[in-house]
């Protein structure tokens, strides 16, 4: 059956009774194409002499019938802050309608009951979908570390006729249908430069590439069709690829692009204001002016009871790049700009937003961190002024380094005490202790381990007072600008600890010589330390050195690559304990 014989029967299944003129403007064909393909059904019997279906014609259709939905609602959709910060954002209300909910009414539609709603990110919002709906639900445990593929890798037996679909997505008109010819990918022209995908096709509209810089040209925006040829060949390549890094970590488009010699599927043309996808704030704010001065977002009603400002006058919102702990974007209220930062979910398990916000009223009344305006102690979150023209510290720049152990020493001189400890040996062992023995791969580990506990001991008899540390002090938390200012932010696991731990972690994440890491220990006190200092500062190089060893080792063993930083700090463990020894050994000598 050609496409045109399949439209042909697909127009007399919907719109019965109609004009082979209509039904030449549906096929966007000749009057006399159209009589033909009209014709041609007829002589196999699909239709009869009143253009109805017949039973043949219904099971002409049959291999064409789309089976299932799948919509995939498990990502964190980090660009649509800070909305995405406090609820999904298939989840976010437009016009009057749940996201979600309206595509899900579309498909049932459209005749397509059985749907799958694929989820991770807050997932269990998500549940009441299934006793509402009568849909099925399945969870993508390895959402916030894997990209797409690893939603549809969990669904894959699943993949017949089907549309994957994204829970984001906004319809203004229905497009689903109950019977599709061939694979498609659904495209929207978008003028000038985009962050989509464009589509390259031949002349028949199959895809054949995509360009990853496309201008003025159909990109790929919406739902996707794939067929049951099409899924049966997904299915044997993604299963055989997908534990590499490139299919897993990476959108599912660029698998696609991998593999289209052995993929066939087409461009889908829409109209560029029927389907949809709100990409952030303002975009949303365009289309449903609901969201200009009421989004119901806490976040940005924090932000007006802090800056006294309505949320219409936040604008300009950024994503920041992604911290380990936090989720963060800057923002303009009044030509001047901020940043909010949103703590990341079940971060209170193991870091008190008590401590940071004592410590961090210490570093703005002590001048080291000027950018902070407020944060919430009970929840977390933080405003601060943007710190413009910003760059992080250079490990090699010399008179970056003396301004940023500059704020170190003035913090560790002021001899604070918080009510909050960090300690960084129970630190150590609290890693020691969730590591799986199979994960470990040095031959020297428990060698080491031994020495090290070993070196802790002699430092604990220096009897160095502990007093308010920021102990996370390496370079990205020492922020300059164009004036050659600095400010010392990320307060979230400081308390009270050696001073050797900020030293030791500046020193220790950096890839200076032995040699140079001796004169940061001079440029830290700002003279030539007694050998009694010199010890106990290199013995705490090896003491943190160890933990960032032993995190990464646990980093590595859940998935997270740490690259070589891992063998660095082994070694770095390694050195720096067996020269601190020896002056410890020369002083009981």
């Amino acid at each position: 059956m050609t496409k045109d014989h399949f439209n042909t029967l697909v127009f007399y299944k919907n719109k019965y009774n109609k004009s082979q003129r209509s039904l030449a403007d549906y096929l966007n064909v000749s009057f006399e194409k159209a009589n033909s393909c009209l014709n041609y059904c007829k002589e196999r019997n699909w239709l009869d002499q009143n253009n109805s279906l017949t039973k043949a014609g219904h099971d002409a259709l049959r291999p064409y019938k789309v089976d299932n939905a799948i919509i995939m609602a498990a990502g964190m959709s980090s660009r649509f802050a800070p909305l995405s910060y406090e609820n999904p954002k298939g989840l976010l209300k437009v016009k009057g309608e749940i996201l979600i909910e309206r595509q899900i009414r579309q498909l049932k539609e459209a005749g397509i009951n059985d749907i799958i709603v694929v989820v991770g990110y807050m997932a269990e919002r998500f549940l009441y979908l299934k006793e509402k709906f009568n849909i099925k639900i399945v969870n993508n445990s390895d959402y916030y570390r894997y990209n797409n593929p690893s939603s549809l890798i969990r669904v894959v037996d699943n993949l017949k006729n089907t549309y994957v679909c994204s829970s984001d997505n906004y319809f203004v008109e229905n497009v689903f249908e109950e019977y599709v010819y061939e694979s498609y990918y659904s495209a929207v022209y978008i003028a000038g430069k985009s962050d989509e995908f464009g589509m390259i096709t031949d002349k028949n509209g199959r895809i054949t590439g995509i360009n990853h810089s496309p201008e003025n040209t159909y990109c790929m925006l919406g739902h996707v069709y794939f067929s049951k040829t099409f899924s049966e060949r997904f299915k044997t390549l993604i299963i055989k690829e997908y534990e590499k890094s490139s299919v897993k970590e990476r959108l599912w488009e660029y698998f696609l692009e991998d593999n289209l010699d052995s993929l066939e599927i087409y461009i889908r043309k829409y109209d560029t204001d029927k389907v949809l996808e709100f990409d952030s704030l303002e975009d949303l704010r365009n289309f449903d002016d609901k969201y200009i001065q009421n989004t119901g977002s806490t976040i940005l009603k924090n932000i007006c009871k802090v800056l006294n400002c309505s949320e219409a006058d936040i604008t300009n919102i950024e994503v920041m790049s992604q911290g380990l702990t936090n989720q963060s974007f800057s923002f303009i209220v009044r030509d001047k700009k901020y940043i909010y930062r949103h703590p990341g979910t079940g971060t209170e398990q193991y870091i008190s937003r008590k401590s940071e916000a004592f410590s961090t009223g210490v570093a703005k009344e002590l001048g080291l961190d000027t950018t902070v305006i407020y944060i919430s102690e009970d929840e977390g979150w933080k405003i601060s002024s943007f710190f413009e023209n910003n760059h992080t510290l250079d490990y090699h720049n010399q008179d970056e380094v003396k301004k940023a152990l500059k704020l170190v020493k003035r913090l560790h001189d002021a001899q604070i005490v918080s009510d909050f400890n960090f300690d960084i040996w129970k630190v150590t062992n609290a890693i020691l202790d969730k590591l799986n023995p199979d994960s470990i791969d040095f031959s020297d580990f428990d060698e080491l381990r031994s020495s090290i506990t070993r070196l802790y001991q002699l430092t604990e008899k220096d009897n160095e007072p502990k007093v308010l540390c920021h102990c996370d002090c390496y370079n990205p938390n020492f922020l300059f600008n164009s004036d050659g200012d600095v400010t010392l932010i990320d307060w979230e696991y400081s308390g009270n600890d050696d001073p050797g731990t900020d030293v030791g972690t500046f020193i220790c994440c950096s890839d200076y010589t032995f040699d140079e890491a001796i004169k940061i220990i001079n440029l830290y006190y700002g003279r030539e330390p007694t050998t009694k200092e010199l010890r106990h500062k290199l013995a705490y190089i090896a003491i943190t050195s160890y933990c960032w060893f032993i995190w990464a080792i646990h980093q590595e063993s859940v998935g997270v690559i740490v690259g070589e930083y891992k063998l660095l700090w082994h070694d770095n463990a390694k050195l720096y304990m067996e020269k601190a020894f020896e002056l410890y050994e020369e002083e009981n000598n």
